[in-house]
């Protein structure tokens, strides 16, 4: 059919040539028509004509094939040579992030044990110092209270014990810290942000997400002007000369105003990547790479940053040491190619073939030419129509109609709790009553068991009882952690509902991606995005309340996490189900949902239905691949999305691991 259809075409365009070639001698000069046997063609004919070609050219453009970036990776090699290449280069960027997100909280580390400095007694030991200068409460001697006496004088009377009726004062002279636990000075203690200035680091750590947020919209409009590979360069070298910058900081807001900047690398340094590779991975690969990314090579960095600052034991070769490695960034167009997919979305079709090409010859495969030029034919239909819905739409239309409103706010609450759970479980390790360097490790290890677990479960059970079940979960164990003693116990349970957010967090973008009408998708995941980095701002706040008490942040994610795991049995389930297309099918889809409903059950009814009926081809080819092997990243062929943040939301963090 498709071979008649172009013979037609051509027969037909030869026609109108030769037809062409001979109207001039009848049109032309004067009284030529009288020379010339075929008549004069009126305009409407023209009209006529035209309408004629131009439907048998829409005709022509149905019928050729449609062909889209899971359809020709199988082709080219979905998980060859070149693409593991690319999975082991994502290492380094990897170990970025971690380094990115985590080093602070070893940058600003406070022993528990510090004390009011007074220089009159250094000749004394830690002991005879304590119990003549710092006052009692509650049984352990106060951080922030020294007696206000005349040292010289209580010395010369020959006194060991301290007067509780002594008058009491603020530290006057700096504190003296105990360093066993922690082996080194940091920039809290050099510059002593405790008592009155303890919130400083927590300050800190805000402002960093703020510039996480700035950096996200800064660097996602880089991506999206001038490609993936600038913006993973610039904002790794953002990363760069912030985090070695940091160690020359002399004040909190010289430390502060660094932070700011290294959060503009948060995030984007390691996900610009994490989104390039993906989209080279064939669909039958991408829940193996985007879970496996994350569970050993971040997991990894993780676990290994604590022992880098322990062994170290300098804050400012630590941020150097965490920041350098930003670096290598500068190597990557020498190994990563372009994202194909941005170059369609900017109608540079033929560089894209170019890099399938390339990828194609390094994974010893042969794809036709004719293959190529479908795949061609298409992207440039597709980004057609997708300038045309591009311009239609805003994130606004999302709470024009009642059950999308409902839907979108249902996800923003959820993510924002999600995004508080997690980040404030990773900041109340030191709280834990352990060492916090061996805890902060057992608790970056859940990771790599947590996404292990989704990779099995997540296409059996869902997204709507899955994300319930492990927010739930996550609540119930930090709230248990609150009511055991302090220590071993209390960290065990608290490391639990670390696991269990982890998968979580998992879960949640991926489930915006899937709900959101593909209209708008794009602005819809940016925006929950933003408003989790709002709650990643409050989270170190939460954190500190562990100074009035240490069981008041486990209380808090505790029920933020029961909350919002009850919250996620509100949406629709996306398993198995055709995803929205237009604001409409947003509109309507889950409804006729029943909150009970279990995906593994219902897929087993559908198999006893198709082995009754032979008929497993009811499903399409595209819907198979939309459900089960990453809905987003085939979307983005259909409507590369503009947003700034999709590219690290949408396709980032699991947005592909349906």
């Amino acid at each position: 059919m498709e071979g008649q259809a172009k013979q037609a075409y051509f027969v037909n365009e030869a026609f109108n040539n030769e037809e062409q070639q001979q109207q001039p001698h009848g049109a032309g000069g004067g009284g030529g028509v009288g020379t010339d046997n075929m008549p004069r063609r009126r305009s409407k004919d023209l009209h006529l004509d035209l309408h004629a070609k131009k439907a048998q050219e829409e005709q022509l453009s149905a019928a050729a094939p449609t062909l889209d970036f899971d359809d020709i990776l199988p082709l080219i090699g979905e998980f060859g040579r070149y693409q593991k290449i690319l999975f082991l280069l994502m290492i380094p960027f990897a170990f970025f992030v971690a380094f990115v997100y985590f080093t602070q909280i070893f940058l600003t580390l406070v022993p528990e044990q510090h004390w009011c400095h007074v220089p009159e007694l250094d000749a004394l030991d830690v002991e005879a110092r304590l119990a003549l200068s710092i006052p009692m409460a509650n049984g352990e001697y106060n951080n922030c209270y020294m007696y206000d006496v005349n040292y010289t004088e209580v010395l010369a009377k020959g006194m060991i014990m301290a007067d509780p009726k002594w008058p009491q004062i603020k530290c006057r002279q700096g504190w003296s810290y105990n360093f066993t636990e922690i082996p080194y000075s940091t920039v809290a203690t050099e510059q002593n942000w405790v008592c009155d200035d303890a919130a400083l680091p927590t300050y800190a750590q805000s402002i960093f997400f703020l510039g996480a947020i700035v950096g996200g919209l800064l660097f996602g409009w880089v991506a999206d002007r001038f490609g993936r590979i600038p913006a993973l360069i610039s904002c790794n070298m953002m990363g760069l000369v912030a985090g070695v910058a940091t160690a020359f900081a002399n004040s909190f807001w010289q430390f502060a105003t660094m932070r700011f900047f290294v959060g503009f690398a948060f995030d984007n340094c390691f996900t610009m990547m994490y989104i390039l590779v993906l989209e080279y991975v064939g669909p039958k690969y991408r829940t193996f790479v985007a879970n496996m990314s994350i569970a050993i090579f971040f997991t990894g960095a993780a676990c290994l940053l604590p022992w880098i600052a322990y062994y170290v034991a300098d804050w400012k070769l630590l941020t150097v040491i965490t920041s350098a490695p930003l670096l290598l960034a500068v190597l990557t167009p020498l190994v990563v190619p372009e994202s194909a997919r941005w170059l369609v979305s900017q109608g540079k079709v033929d560089r894209a073939i170019g890099i399938l090409k390339r990828l194609e010859q390094r994974n010893g495969r042969k794809v036709p030419a004719q293959t190529y030029q479908h795949f061609s034919d298409s992207c440039r239909r597709l980004h057609d129509q997708e300038q045309a819905q591009n311009a239609s739409y805003s994130v606004l239309d999302l709470f024009k109609t009642p059950r999308l409103r409902r839907i979108t706010l249902l996800l923003i609450v959820i993510w924002m709790a999600i995004s508080l759970v997690f980040d404030g479980h990773v900041r109340n390790v030191g709280s834990l009553g352990l060492d916090i360097f061996f805890t902060f490790t057992v608790a970056s290890f859940t990771e790599l068991p947590a996404d292990t677990l989704l990779t099995v479960t997540l296409d059996r059970f869902g997204r709507r009882w899955l994300a319930c079940g492990s927010m739930v979960a996550s609540g119930i164990f930090s709230l248990l952690a609150t009511v055991v003693p302090v220590g071993v116990y209390s960290a065990t349970l608290a490391i639990m509902g670390r696991f269990f957010v982890n998968i979580s967090y998992n879960i949640g973008l991926q489930y915006a991606a899937e709900i959101l009408p593909t209209v708008v998708r794009a602005q819809g995941v940016a925006f929950i995005h933003i408003m989790g980095y709002v709650a990643s701002i409050i989270a170190p706040f939460v954190v500190y309340l562990a100074n009035i008490s240490t069981a008041l942040p486990l209380i808090i994610l505790g029920l933020l996490g029961i909350i919002g795991g009850l919250l996620s049995l509100l949406l629709p389930e996306t398993l198995h189900h055709d995803l929205p297309q237009t604001l409409t099918d947003g509109e309507e889809f889950g409804r006729g949902q029943s909150i009970w409903d279990f995906p593994c059950l219902a897929k087993q009814l559908d198999d006893d239905v198709d082995k009754c009926n032979d008929v497993e081809d009811m499903r399409s080819q595209a819907f198979v691949r939309g459900t089960q092997t990453g809905a987003s990243l085939n979307a983005s062929t259909r409507g590369e999305l503009r947003s700034s943040i999709l590219r690290r939301s949408v396709q980032s963090r699991n947005s592909t691991k349906l």
